[in-house]
């Protein structure tokens, strides 16, 4: 179901910043399985996650806090567990895929956007008109060799 107006999209973002692992991790090499290195794969995929923001159930702690940083932090300790994340895809031999496992960390944005999730309707569902205005790519960043493995950005309204 689309919108029930004509709805004019506006997301301004903030300057990207990169997130690295809240500790040090393993700094290694780790192959791609052949299913994940076939060339067919080498994209990236935009994704949306939406979630309402419920601060009424929020423990008490959390309310005091700013949320960008609260999911800034999460971000930082997670990658700690799951480092590779925070590494960069390189070439092998025979162009097999590697993750350098070198902690530089993944992207993120900060954006504020003109309207509510309520306002766009069913017009998220596949496929989503206004994915242009929603996602972002960094420039210098769409590639796939020596780029950040993931982009998250999020928008307040």
């Amino acid at each position: 179901m689309a919108p029930k107006f004509s709805l004019v999209l506006s997301v301004t973002r903030q300057a990207p910043e990169l997130i690295v692992p809240a500790r040090p991790t393993p700094r290694e090499l780790k192959q791609l399985s052949d299913i994940d290195d076939q060339e067919s794969f080498r994209f990236h995929i935009p994704v949306i996650f939406l979630y309402k923001n419920n601060s009424a159930s929020s423990p008490p702690v959390l309310k005091e806090k700013d949320p960008v940083k609260v999911i800034k932090e999460a971000i930082s300790e997670a990658l700690v567990y799951y480092y590779p994340f925070a590494g960069r895809l390189i070439e092998g031999p025979n162009r097999k895929l590697m993750v350098d496992c070198n902690g530089e960390g993944i992207l993120f944005l900060e954006a504020e956007a003109n309207f509510k999730l309520e306002q766009l309707g069913g017009a998220i569902q596949p496929p989503c008109p206004y994915l242009e205005q929603l996602t972002y790519n960094v420039p210098g960043s769409e590639g796939i060799l020596g780029c950040p493995l993931l982009l998250i950005q999020v928008s307040r309204s």
